[in-house]
């Protein structure tokens, strides 16, 4: 896993569940995750936590990976790991910045929605990662999209 935010701890508990061990690379000096996600897991006894690291290469055989080299930002050094899997959970800053002024953002830049995906401004409906829902995940994403869609028509007949 590399990522050490809500996300990024958050899918390393999970994998930690059905995999026989995750490691989990961040490249600041500590996890940003809220400490109850960190607590858990450190809890965990398969799992292992790399700070510092600025991960460099992603390796393979040409059919599948097998591991990744990361730099110790520390001391400079290149290190490798073997693995079965890469997942990169470091988060993104939603595209939105040509809305601002227009709608309500969040201090992070996400669409503020409602339960049905409507905007600050009426009859502007918005859905996906870009908002503010939790759980950013793509079939999240869909259903959202399903959701404000149905809104969008609800409010076009009733208009």
């Amino acid at each position: 896993m590399i990522g050490g935010g809500n996300s990024g701890v958050e899918a390393a508990i999970d994998l930690a569940g059905i995999v026989a061990h995750v490691t989990l690379i961040e490249f600041d000096t500590a996890l940003r995750a809220d400490a109850v996600l960190q607590d858990k897991l450190r809890s965990l006894p398969n799992v292992t936590i790399l700070t510092n690291a600025r991960t460099t290469e992603v390796l393979g055989d040409g059919s599948k990976v097998t591991g990744l080299t990361y730099e110790d930002r520390a001391s400079g050094e290149i290190r490798k790991v073997e693995l079965e899997g890469i997942f990169v959970q470091i988060g993104l800053v939603p595209n939105t910045e040509w809305l601002k002024g227009t709608l309500a953002l969040s201090p992070r830049g996400e669409i503020e929605i409602d339960a049905k995906g409507a905007t600050s401004v009426p009859g502007v409906f918005a859905a996906g990662d870009c908002t503010t829902v939790p759980y950013k995940q793509i079939i999240i994403a869909m259903g959202a999209g399903a959701t404000a869609g149905l809104s969008a028509f609800d409010y076009m007949i009733r208009n």
